[in-house]
């Protein structure tokens, strides 16, 4: 084995044993007892919020995605710029993207109302996470528990950690694999894009220079978005059902309508066709596999025990 082959295998060894010690120390009835109503309390609080704004489910589930994929788990997307600290909100993949921290800051409130100085940030966001894909008709899935908030932010991270909506399919599997994930599941998150809306600047490329993609789709999107301006007109990424968390993101891709580069790159003559098609006839299957892979991801690089804090406030540390 190369030097190269052998540095990339040790250190997805280390991650993975990392994440496996991490996600021991995570527990569902991490809070049975010093915050028994925490889950009901945040479920309240996210149909709440969809009933208000039913794009908000998908922007709180990208949230927690980008949250976990730079440091990990750990709510530091949520920390603000001052004049002295960077977060991660300014990150190219996050600015004037992200959206819903108010939400989370509301949610925050109600918890901290509950049980002061209990409930981490980052434990509001995974829930809100999951009780955000069950209310839009999604499966859902066993959060465990007992992640602390971090200090820090890395906006370095943010910028690289993030995969791009024009990355191919190798460095599509590439990035999930630097975060401890493995094809199959980078497949299986995918189909989060059954819900929610992408800015034109995210898909601008596909639709003007790819040639994998439906025309009359293609040209319903250039319709909406121009080749030099428009950069935030919006798009639904499930151009068949994109308020309801089902497997028509997959059909859409056999039919070459995924709005991403990054989207139809799982269904374009290459490895992970096969487990596209499979997700179009069996959405037990996909559902199984996305909850699967949800427990792994949210348990990336969590802070647990002492270190760390339990943010009062979640844009700022204490």
């Amino acid at each position: 084995m190369a030097p190269s082959s052998f540095s990339f295998c040790y250190s997805a060894v280390v991650l993975l044993c990392l994440c496996t010690v991490a996600s021991a120390q995570l527990s569902p009835t991490f809070y049975n007892t010093s915050c028994p109503n925490v889950l009901s309390t945040i479920q309240t609080g996210i149909q709440a919020a969809l009933q208000a704004d039913s794009r908000m489910g998908a922007s709180l589930l990208r949230m927690h995605f980008h949250d976990c994929f730079v440091q990990g788990c750990d709510g530091s997307v949520l920390l603000d710029d001052t004049a002295n600290f960077t977060g991660e909100k300014t990150a190219f993949p996050n600015n004037n993207s992200l959206r819903g921290f108010e939400v989370i800051d509301a949610l925050k409130s109600s918890v901290e109302a509950l049980c002061p100085g209990v409930v981490s940030c980052a434990d509001i966001l995974a829930v809100a996470a999951r009780d955000s894909v069950v209310a839009l008709g999604g499966p859902t899935w066993t959060v465990p528990l007992g992640r602390r908030d971090s200090t820090t932010a890395n906006i370095s991270l943010a910028n690289t950690n993030l995969p791009a909506p024009t990355l191919n399919l190798s460095d599509l599997i590439t990035s999930f694999a630097n975060q401890g994930l493995t094809t199959a599941e980078m497949v299986a998150l995918s189909g989060g894009h059954t819900i929610g809306l992408a800015r034109c600047v995210s898909y601008r490329d596909h639709i003007y220079n790819d040639s994998n993609i439906n025309a009359n789709y293609s040209a319903s999107l250039r319709a909406i978005c121009p080749f030099s301006s428009g950069d935030d007109v919006l798009a639904p990424l499930d151009v068949a059902t994109n308020a309801t968390f089902d497997n028509r993101y997959y059909t859409n891709l056999l039919s070459n309508q995924g709005l991403l580069h990054s989207d139809q790159e799982l269904f374009n003559g290459g490895s992970t066709d096969a487990q596209v098609t499979s997700y179009t006839t069996n959405s037990t299957a996909f559902f199984a596999d996305f909850t699967s892979a949800m427990i792994k991801m949210s348990s990336i690089g969590v802070v647990t025990g002492t270190s760390g804090q339990i943010r009062t406030s979640c844009r700022r540390v204490n």
